[in-house]
């Protein structure tokens, strides 16, 4: 059975974006990443927002602009969206429900990961009790402002259990499973 896995690099002060979606600030931290690599085939499918999907690319310009993972990663991708484009891309999936689209996802990751991506979609998987763990990629630099990695009205506590810590020359990663899930 999939578990929804929440990956995502962040500034040291908890921002995943810069201002106005901005994600070229993580380009001096794209680099080798052991952890990144044995990520990759352990995922099955992505679970993404639809502003991350049409958003900045941090592989600008670069061989794997518009890919997932710099074109590191190939399969199914769901986006959560009531705004599918005129013009579908392939291999993904728009979806007007987040229930409906998390399902699918489920179903084509088989036993790997569905891979989160986006702040939005990650808050509604945590509030609707299905997220099972988070990866964080700490970058060493300070943003300042941006979209945070979780924000939820008057706060919510999400217990987390490490279950480990790695150190690149770009990048520290914590990986948590969640402890106690929400309940919606």
């Amino acid at each position: 059975m999939a578990k929804v896995l929440y990956s995502v690099t962040l500034s040291v002060d908890g921002f995943i974006t810069g201002p106005d979606g901005d994600m070229q600030w993580m380009r001096p931290y794209l680099g080798p990443n052991p952890e990144v690599d044995d990520l990759l085939p352990r995922i099955g499918s992505l679970l993404i927002g639809r502003r991350s999907h049409d958003g900045d690319d941090p592989h600008k310009g670069e061989p794997g602009e518009g890919e997932a993972f710099g074109g590191g990663w190939s399969g199914p991708a769901y986006v959560v969206t009531h705004r599918p484009p005129s013009r579908p891309e392939t291999g993904v999936t728009y979806v007007d429900d987040f229930a409906k689209a998390l399902t699918q996802a489920k179903e084509a990751a088989g036993d790997k990961y569905v891979n989160v991506i986006g702040a939005n979609i990650a808050k509604q998987c945590i509030e609707a009790g299905e997220l099972d763990e988070v990866l964080l990629f700490y970058a060493p630099v300070m943003l300042g402002a941006g979209t945070r990695l979780f924000t939820h009205p008057n706060g919510q506590t999400v217990p987390l259990e490490r279950i480990s810590v790695t150190k690149t020359p770009l990048a520290t990663s914590l990986w948590f499973k969640v402890v106690q899930r929400a309940t919606p």
